[in-house]
């Protein structure tokens, strides 16, 4: 059995809930604080705060408080390892898919090509 990162398994435990998705894709505009990050959620601020230390704890996000005010902002950076791990999945798909491409290209000129030798032939006739 594969051993996989502790890091890419907090990642996507992280990411595998729609509000912390939401999160994150509204921290791609900019930072945001808790207030602003729970107002299109029907949540109180705690299990706001609660998603957001998850994704703070996979090292999706990072926070600041200022006074009372805290303040979270995207680390982009982070994704990267699951960005590169989903592309290692894709590769070895996208080579196979390439090749049946290739073969399908490959039979349909086949099928053509006997096709109009026979034509060339009999015109010659």
């Amino acid at each position: 059995m594969p051993k996989y990162s502790e890091t890419l398994d907090r990642m996507f435990r992280a990411l595998a809930d729609s509000s912390r998705r939401a999160m994150v894709e509204r921290l791609v505009h900019g930072p945001a604080s808790v207030t602003e990050l729970a107002k299109p959620f029907e949540m109180s601020l705690p299990t706001v705060v609660q998603h957001l230390g998850v994704l703070e704890t996979a090292g999706i996000v990072s926070s600041t408080k200022l006074g009372r005010v805290r303040t979270y902002q995207l680390n982009a950076e982070a994704l990267t390892p699951a960005a590169n791990w989903i592309g290692e999945q894709r590769l070895p798909v996208e080579v196979r898919l390439d090749r049946l491409g290739a073969f399908l290209e490959n039979s349909v000129q086949a099928k053509k090509t006997p096709a109009k030798k026979n034509q060339d032939k009999e015109s010659k006739k």
